[in-house]
């Protein structure tokens, strides 16, 4: 970050690297952490200097369980009732894990001041077909470490290509499947949602219940 006052802050991008034993990981989840890498590298190579600091995690033991995830955020920021100071400071994580197809929005998590954001950000790329913003969760990957306690996590809308039907955890999740345009579009999407987020005047907004105190 390069604002003597936001610097502190921090926001993040990640994804899983981990892979079954079938086949390579290629769009489960190869594709999401190189185009989280890949995003990060047009960051730097363009100059620009956010505000905030940007912060990459690419996460072992998703299939699992999302360990690697949580164990860093259990370590690192705390619990929902009992978040650290560090934890308090991060703005927001986004996470790519559905395979190496195009973004065509994002699940909210139930987040309704998120919409009008995201679409904001988006409007960039509507000629594209990235435009989606649902309030809808989605499950089963690393964001939902970071949302489970509060802080914002969101995952990426993609097509599905042949994830459901062909390389999801299966001896044909090799290199051939990643589709070359798709992922030069998610690292510009991700690039930009990451800028965006890094410059805000403020943290972005958590759920109404987020870090509230239970009875």
């Amino acid at each position: 970050g390069t604002d003597p006052k936001l610097k502190d802050e921090v926001v993040m991008l990640g994804a899983h690297f981990d892979s079954w034993h079938a086949g390579t990981g290629a769009t489960d989840n190869a594709a999401g952490s190189a185009a989280m890498l890949e995003a990060m590298r047009v960051l730097k190579a363009s100059g620009l200097k956010p505000k905030r600091t940007i912060r990459i995690a690419l996460w072992t033991g998703e299939e699992q369980g999302l360990l690697g995830s949580r164990a860093y955020v259990r370590q690192q920021f705390g619990t929902r009732d009992s978040l650290t100071d560090a934890g308090k400071k991060v703005s927001v994580y986004f996470n790519l894990d559905n395979g190496t197809g195009a973004i065509r929005g994002v699940f909210q998590q139930g987040n309704t001041e998120a919409g009008p954001i995201f679409k904001s950000w988006m409007k960039r790329f509507e000629d594209k077909g990235v435009k989606a913003a649902t309030l809808s969760n989605t499950g089963g990957t690393d964001h939902l470490a970071f949302d489970g306690i509060g802080i914002p996590g969101f995952q990426f809308i993609q097509d599905d290509v042949e994830y459901g039907t062909r390389t999801h955890h299966s001896n044909m999740d090799t290199y051939e499947r990643v589709q070359d345009a798709d992922m030069k579009l998610n690292a510009a999407v991700i690039a930009s949602f990451v800028y965006h987020a890094a410059n805000r005047p403020a943290l972005f907004p958590r759920k109404p219940s987020a870090n509230a105190p239970r009875s």
